[in-house]
């Protein structure tokens, strides 16, 4: 289980394909982080630095979370959704960033967006998320 702030969460694509990179690093044992939690929020911020990942999570400052409950294959049984809703309230936003939350995270300039269109930020971030495995 890992909770981030759901404000630089650009999309249910841009956290399904984070994780599926994380699962994927550690059945491959190709991980970073020792924990598959931190290692979605490694991908999630599409960082290879633990440190610079953390900026993904949840602050002081946070004010929606997030939740991602995921586990490699036989490790654990998560509650259904009925148990889910007893403990949590969604606030029915779903992925709903904070677009300026979401460049600064991702480092993405104006320039950047310009030259691709603001309609196309998912994509500048699944594509960071993407390469995190080749920064060194």
């Amino acid at each position: 289980m890992q909770a981030l702030d759901a404000d630089k969460v650009v999309s249910n694509r841009h956290i399904l394909f984070a994780t599926e990179k994380a699962l994927s690093a550690f059945s491959q044992r190709r991980n970073i982080a020792k924990d598959v939690g931190m290692e979605i929020m490694r991908y999630a911020s599409g960082e290879r630095q633990i440190e610079r990942a953390l900026n993904m999570g949840v602050s002081d400052k946070t004010e929606r979370i997030a939740l991602v409950l995921a586990s490699l294959e036989g490790q654990c049984n998560w509650p259904d959704e009925i148990e889910l809703s007893r403990l949590l309230k969604p606030d029915g936003l779903g992925c709903s960033c904070r677009y300026n939350a979401v460049k600064e995270v991702f480092n993405i300039s104006s320039a950047e967006l310009d030259s691709v269109g603001e309609d196309r930020i998912e994509d500048l971030v699944i594509e960071r998320v993407a390469l995190a495995d080749t920064y060194r």
